[in-house]
Order: C-alpha cells, then sequence, then structure tokens
C-alpha cells in the first residue's frame, strides 16, 4: 500500500536552529547506528522510520559503517526512501559521515581527502541520492593535517554533494580549528555531533561553551548510554539487548554495581516526573538550549514512541536537577 505521510506531522514536534545557521532540526532526530543494518528485520526498520517521519522527525543520521554489515543502513534507507518517502526528500535532512575502517586497503579509513570524497560518494549511491544535507569528518585523523580533512568536508560542498557539513567526536579545541578552517574555506560548521548522556558529561568541562561562542549546533549521540539509561536493564540481562548479544556494541563491563544504582535511583526521579527513565534522560539533555537535537536509535516503533513522549515534560524544578547531579556526580 502506498504511504502517505501524517498531515499533522508537524503539529507536536520542536524545532531548533543549529547554532547561528538557517536550519532548523527536530529535538529528537532518528539514529540509524543501530538496528537498521543488514542482520536486521527490514520491514521493523521501514516501519520505524516512517513512523519518525509521522511524528515530525525530519532528520535521519547515518554514517559509512552503520550496520552491521557496514554500508547496509544506508542502503536500506535507500530503500524506504525510493519505495515511500521520495516524494517527500525536500522535507528531510539526511546526514552522513566517514572516518571509520570501511574497506580494505590504505584509503579505507581517517581523514584523508581520498577517502572522504571516496567514501561520500560510495554513499550517496547506496542511498540513490545526488546529494546528503549534511556531510561529517566522524572523528579526528591524527596523521592527516585537519586542513586536509577539512577541504574535503569543504569540497563536498562546492561539488553539490552536501549542504552542510559537520564534526563529531572532537574536542573543543579540535572543534576550535575545524571551524577556523571551514569559515576561511567559506562551508561553515554547522553541527558537531558529540556524545553525552546523563552518565557520560565530558561535553560541560568546554566543549559547549566552545560551540555556543563559535555559532555552531550540538546533536548529542548515545543520550541513553546504548540502552544503559533506560529500564531496560534493572531487572538482569536481557537476550536481546546489546550488552545481552554477542555482537552487541555495549559490553557487560559497563553494567558495573555502582551504574545500576545509580541508574535506579534515576529511574524513581522518573517515575516521579511521570516518565520513563527513558524521556526523563532525553529531556535532561534538552533542558540546555544549546542542544539542538537529540538522537534517539530505535528497536520498534513502540520504543519510538516511547522516546518521542519526553517531549511531554521537558521542565525540571531545581531540586530535581540537585537531586539528579547529587547522584550522577558520585
Amino acid at each position: 500500500m502506498r504511504y502517505i505521510a501524517e498531515p499533522n506531522r508537524y503539529k507536536e514536534m520542536k524545532y531548533r536552529r543549529s547554532g547561528r545557521s538557517g536550519l532548523l532540526l527536530p529535538v529528537i532526530s532518528l539514529g540509524l547506528w543501530q538496528n537498521f543494518g543488514g542482520v536486521d528485520v527490514f520491514e521493523d526498520g521501514r516501519k520505524t522510520m516512517l513512523r519518525a517521519f509521522d511524528a515530525g522527525i525530519t532528520h535521519f543520521d547515518l554514517a559509512n559503517n552503520y550496520g552491521p554489515p557496514p554500508g547496509s543502513a544506508e542502503t536500506n534507507f535507500g530503500r524506504v526512501l525510493a519505495s515511500d518517502l521520495k516524494a517527500y526528500r525536500d522535507e528531510i535532512i539526511v546526514s552522513t559521515k566517514a572516518g571509520y575502517d570501511m574497506w580494505p586497503g590504505p584509503y579505507g579509513d581517517r581523514g584523508s581527502r581520498k577517502y572522504m570524497i571516496s567514501s561520500l560518494d560510495q554513499s550517496l549511491k547506496r542511498m540513490g541520492l545526488d546529494y546528503v544535507d549534511i556531510y561529517y569528518s566522524h572523528r579526528p585523523d591524527p596523521d592527516t593535517p585537519m586542513e586536509e580533512t577539512m577541504m574535503a568536508l569543504d569540497q563536498a560542498v562546492r561539488q553539490g554533494k552536501a549542504l552542510y557539513v559537520g564534526i563529531s567526536s572532537y574536542s573543543a579545541q579540535q572543534t576550535r580549528q575545524a571551524a577556523e578552517i571551514l569559515h576561511q574555506l567559506g562551508s561553515p560548521c554547522l553541527i558537531h555531533q558529540p556524545r553525552y548522556s546523563m552518565l557520560d558529561r565530558w561535553v560541560e568541562d568546554d566543549l559547549l561553551d566552545t560551540l555556543e561562542t563559535l555559532g555552531i549546533g550540538c546533536i548529542a549521540f548515545s543520550p541513553l548510554k546504548q540502552g544503559i539509561l533506560t529500564d531496560r536493564y534493572l531487572k538482569g540481562l536481557p537476550a536481546d539487548s546489546r550488552a545481552g548479544k554477542p555482537t552487541g556494541t555495549l559490553g557487560q563491563e559497563h553494567l558495573t554495581p555502582d551504574t545500576m544504582e545509580k541508574v535506579e535511583k534515576l529511574n524513581l526521579i522518573a517515575g516521579r516526573r511521570g516518565q520513563s527513565l527513558a524521556q526523563m534522560a532525553i529531556a535532561w539533555l534538552l533542558k540546555d538550549e544549546r542542544v539542538t537535537s537529540v538522537l534517539t536509535g530505535a528497536s520498534s516503533m513502540a520504543q519510538l514512541d516511547n522516546n518521542l513522549r519526553a517531549l511531554d515534560n521537558l521542565q525540571f524544578s531545581p531540586e530535581e536537577l540537585q537531586e539528579i547531579n547529587a547522584i550522577i556526580v558520585t
């Protein structure tokens, strides 16, 4: 049956400007890092993507190596785009990245111009696109001059293969350097994608202040710390969880007694707020207006809907923030 998008899809979603750019992003975006690869059930992923768009999520975040296997998330997204979302392409923000190992030999990894441009060409082919909206350097490469990596991003824009460029997992100092180079080249840095959650607050040391000063947006990945900041592990280790799967990306060593004690306490606060722990964890990130969007994954439509209900309560009292802070900084 032909897909027709929900007519009221923009009614409930909130949008924030990415830094000082003209681009608005939904405060919750859909990341395709997990659950959308070749090893997953395609129809489940398709339904989740369409549910996301129906809820006003206009931003779909990918990378060349997302899967598994690498590249398969882009391929599957391209299939959904062709079969269901093609008519809505101008309403959608598609991002992809390059920076991790992708193919054999010396040109399939890191940050060289050769790798960055070749990778983007491959990504566009897998997704069936002429351009992506945002192209990222997925991680800094200590062995490649920053100028070369940033020139590759600028080249992508000038060739019409990307509208905007961004960086991911760069330190505050590296961000300042990258932003200055991109400014001189004429392709300003739109956004930074750091790892950020209640249990992983490194960006608060200097990065968020740097992004605000430079007028760069921030989109947080792993806001639930790969499922730890949910009620999923409070009663043990589910076999289908990321920590329970042999190929999962979350090691059981992260589920320490100290961490789980914090999770249990946070879960109690979430309950008092009328939220799930996942909803509170997303809302906690969005309390800071410098956070443009939060990247959430979803293994099902139900999980996506649960995450979206975080928008029902984004306000925290000073007492709640103090209690939360006392838990997560110990």
